[in-house]
């Protein structure tokens, strides 16, 4: 068959045999048995594909490259940086080392200087006194900040209806935040209260170490700004003894002289604090120095004047608690009767006070709590005691005693208005909460003598009493009696009225609190605090040194004595051969009769010169305080106060025998002694303080 040819148009049918070889069009598969060219496309493929790893492990090394530079450089950056900071700790050190000379040698060169006694301490009272009263005043403002903060931020967003409901757990946040102020310090001791200051001043030589005691009382400022019930006195007092003992060490005084310092710094601060000069001065002298020197009298005085005056210059020319009114008595029957029975009232509540205050201590160290679990739940009871009272037992971050309102209310009222304020500062301190507890006792003094004045008034309503004079009696009467300071107690309130008609009931009623509160309970809430701590201080006295030596151990066996049946003309010739003013009288077995004095032997040679040869020592012999050489230091110095003798005779406690006699000079060189061998007394832990 022929085959036919496709026309035009057609399409060309597809071939049935295999094309030739050089009919094969090139397909780039790449694969073995393709068309021609199908290797060097494979091979360019090929080299592609190795190039991608070989840029991959470039990229990489590069990678690396960098790194490695970086890291070299930021290890060279960190050796630099290193090296500059130990340039400049060391020009610090340096700086510091340099200061540190120069400030020695200005303190050498003032110290050689021989300055006046006198001028040295008034020029460091003024100082202090300026230093005191500006802490006062930014401790108060650092009080109104905490009280912002608590109250007037969280009322603005919870609403000042709503605020009062909260206070429990404002209160609680406040108390466990001054926990935590106080933890920080990791149990470094100092600046606690006032009497830690006592104890400063007693045992470690002026010695109030700074960081503690300014923490402690941002952690006050904290507390009373929250709500918790507690006093400011204590930490103005701790921050203005700080003052006195910061500059006292860095002057490289004596002891003797920081001591004072220390006091003139107490007393600016409480000056300052309840715009009381006279108080305050009388205060560090009383219950931080221990004493009325007459060497420590000027410093305290003009320190605590100055602070006085700098603080009415911000916090106003008014004293701490308003007065609206003077109060007087206006029957002598009241100073003869009532206000008396109201010291005794005030006493008891006293004691109560103190009793409550270091119970609540006691039973919250036995509580099996977490240690942050103590504030956060004495905070809930404080703020809902508070809350119950309507605010009057804290008011507005500074305590508020409303004489005034203290005179209409309710007996019943005032009365549990004193309870729940004991109750609420005892449970404020015990539970982590730092402060005074001088401010607190004005306020249950005000209430107790309000209640009893309301009372007094219901019981007899045509005497025309006046309850708001109770109150303010009732002030001084408590705060006597808890702190055993009644010199500051009758001053304080005193300073505060400025009314004289009150001082009279007010010296009674608060000398009777006193000694009943004495009498039944022998701590105050001073003494009871370093008593629970191992210390036996009283008013800033330390007894314990006293009660830890025996007469036997000091006294002079070989003092002199008189005969009892030698004349006074004898005696008056031997009158110049020894330095006493006693000599104790013996009879001829050795028993003593009793003692004579330089005074009496001298008036009896003036008043009778003819009976000189007849008058014996036996007749001029009077009874004397004796000691046995196993009584202590401390009841020997008792004795020598009862009858203001110079020294006591020593006899055999079985015989009566006189041994010897025990002097004064004895007595305190006895004492020095103790106090240079082991400066810190009872103190466990002598590493742990800062």
């Amino acid at each position: 068959m022929v085959e036919e040819e496709p026309g035009d148009g057609e399409e060309s049918p597809r071939p049935t045999h295999p094309p030739a070889d050089d009919e094969v069009e090139p397909r780039s598969f790449g694969v073995p048995g393709s068309a021609p060219g199908a290797e060097e496309a494979g091979i360019a493929a090929g080299d592609a594909s190795a190039e991608v790893p070989s840029l991959v492990a470039a990229q990489a090394r590069r990678r690396r490259e960098w790194r490695r530079r970086a890291m070299r450089r930021a290890h060279r950056g960190g050796r630099r940086a290193a090296h500059t900071a130990r340039r400049l700790a060391r020009g610090v050190e340096a700086g510091q080392a340099r200061a540190a000379r120069g400030w020695l040698a200005f303190v050498d060169w003032f110290n050689r200087r021989e300055l006046s006694e006198n001028a040295i301490l008034l020029a460091f009272a003024v100082a202090i006194g300026l230093v005191g009263a500006f802490g006062v005043v930014a401790f108060y403002r650092c009080i109104d900040l905490a009280f912002t903060v608590f109250y007037r931020w969280t009322g603005n967003v919870l609403g000042r209806g709503v605020l009062a409901i909260y206070r429990p757990l404002i209160t609680a946040a406040g108390l466990a935040a001054a926990w935590a102020i106080v933890r920080s310090l990791r149990g470094r001791e100092g600046g606690e209260n006032v009497a830690a200051v006592q104890l400063a001043v007693a045992r470690r030589q002026g010695e109030i170490p700074a960081r503690p005691a300014l923490f402690r009382t941002l952690a006050s400022a904290v507390t009373l700004g929250a709500g918790g019930s507690a006093g400011s006195e204590g930490p103005v007092a701790v921050l203005g003894a700080t003052v006195g003992s910061v500059l006292g060490r860095a002057f490289r005084f004596d002891p003797e002289r920081v001591k004072v310092l220390v006091g003139a710094g107490a007393a600016a601060g409480i000056s300052a604090s309840f715009n009381a000069p006279l108080a305050g001065a009388f205060f560090a002298l009383e219950e931080v120095l221990g004493s009325l020197g007459v060497a420590a009298f000027p410093p305290v005085v003009v320190a605590a004047v100055l602070a006085a005056v700098v603080s009415r210059a911000f916090l106003g020319n008014h004293p701490a608690f308003p007065i609206p009114a003077q109060y007087g008595f206006t029957l002598r029957r009241e100073v003869i009767l009532f206000y008396p029975l109201l010291g005794v009232v005030a006493g008891l509540v006293s004691v109560l006070y103190v009793r409550t205050f270091f119970g609540v201590e006691t039973v919250a160290k036995r509580l099996r709590l977490r240690p942050w679990m103590l504030p956060v739940l004495g905070g809930l009871i404080v703020g809902l005691i508070v809350w119950m009272s309507g605010g009057m037992l804290v008011g507005y971050g500074h305590l508020a005693v409303r004489v005034q309102v203290f005179g209409r209310m309710a007996w019943t009222t005032l009365a549990l208005l004193a309870l729940g304020k004991i109750v609420a500062t005892s449970l404020t301190m015990g539970s982590g909460g730092t402060g005074g507890v001088f401010t607190p006792s004005l306020y249950i003094g005000a209430a107790t003598g309000g209640a009893y004045g309301v009372l007094m008034t219901q019981l007899f309503p045509r005497l025309g009493l006046h309850p708001e004079a109770y109150a303010l009696v009732g002030m001084g009467a408590v705060v006597g009696a808890a702190t055993q300071a009644p010199i500051t107690a009758i001053l304080i309130v005193f300073e505060m009225t400025n009314d004289y008609a009150i001082v009279l009931p007010l010296m009674m009623a608060t000398v009777i609190a006193t000694v009943v509160a004495r009498h039944v309970e022998p701590d105050s809430l001073y003494s009871g605090w370093l008593r629970r701590r191992g210390e036996h201080l009283e008013h800033g006295t330390d007894r314990d040194v006293l009660a830890g030596v025996r007469v036997d151990d000091v006294y002079d066996r070989a003092a002199p004595w008189i005969r009892a049946d030698a004349t006074l003309d004898h005696l008056m010739e031997q009158l110049g051969r020894a330095d006493r003013t006693e000599y104790p009288v013996v009879e001829e077995d050795g028993a003593l009769l009793g003692i004579v004095t330089v005074a009496e032997l001298a008036r009896a040679a003036r008043e009778a010169p003819s009976l000189g040869a007849v008058l014996l020592a036996a007749d001029l012999a009077n009874p004397a305080e004796c000691v046995t050489p196993a009584d202590t230091l401390l009841e020997a110095m008792r004795k020598m106060g009862v009858r203001g003798v110079g020294s006591l005779p020593v006899i055999d406690a079985e015989t009566g025998r006189l041994l010897g006699s025990l002097g004064r000079a004895e007595l305190l060189a006895a004492y020095q002694r103790v106090v240079a061998r082991n400066p810190h007394p009872g103190d466990p832990h002598p590493a742990a303080r800062s």
